[in-house]
């Protein structure tokens, strides 16, 4: 099995939140891969999948491109391992906390960290990404670092449905994580691994959440190399 990830200059940086919802389903279902190291420019590696991004997960010739189908590939193929999802109901519940994670914690991340993530590539990666990213933001990305601490009381402050949640039980999912929990990690492992900003408070509960998803499976992402 090969996971394709994207990766900056460094190619040991690795840091994808799409990628990184897998790796964790991964790690949950106890199954090993091969992380294969892709630029944004370079999808020859993966191009049999027909996708132009990752991740691509190649499973015994089986092609599988986009994170979500990935997770289903894993818990509908390895069903005698631990579940990502619980049953149908908690597979339809997790699509749901998939769709709140992109819209509202990485949609609210990216402008305040995208032009870090444009230092942590080399030519000709870095001109693709910044001309690709302020044609959709439709703003400079530097421009953007420069104002990014005004965005960050409004992106804390619509995390509250989850802070709600982490006040009271340790994971989204209950004593235990499950695929909720990692399409949000993903976001803020990304965040944690190509910049310095950090944007949780110390004393808030999804800050000692995210502490323990970066200690789960003998501190997986927490070992993830840094660009900060």
């Amino acid at each position: 099995m090969r996971l394709y990830e994207l990766c900056g200059a460094d190619r040991d940086l690795r840091f994808s939140p799409f990628v990184w919802r897998v790796l964790l389903a991964l790690a949950h279902k106890g199954i090993e891969v091969e992380r294969v190291p892709c630029r944004f420019l370079e999808k020859d590696a993966f191009a049999p999948s027909g996708s132009k991004t990752v991740p691509v997960l190649e499973d015994d010739g089986t092609w599988v491109a986009d994170s979500w189908k990935i997770v289903r590939h894993l818990e509908d193929r390895y069903p005698d391992r631990p579940s990502l999802f619980g049953g149908a109901a908690g597979r339809a519940l997790t699509r749901f906390v998939t769709h709140w994670a992109d819209r509202i914690v990485l949609a609210g991340l990216f402008p305040m960290i995208a032009a870090d993530v444009c230092d942590c590539l080399d030519e000709p990666d870095r001109s693709y990404f910044r001309s690709s990213r302020e044609k959709r933001l439709g703003q400079d990305l530097y421009a953007l670092r420069e104002e990014r601490e005004s965005r960050l009381a409004p992106f804390r402050a619509a995390l509250a449905p989850m802070r709600a949640q982490l006040a009271e039980q340790p994971f989204l999912c209950g004593d235990a994580p499950a695929h909720a929990d990692y399409a949000v990690a993903g976001c803020f492992i990304w965040c944690r691994g190509v910049s310095p900003l950090e944007v949780l408070e110390l004393d808030d509960p999804i800050h000692a959440w995210r502490e323990r998803m970066l200690d789960l499976f003998d501190g997986l992402a927490r070992k993830a190399k840094r660009a900060y």
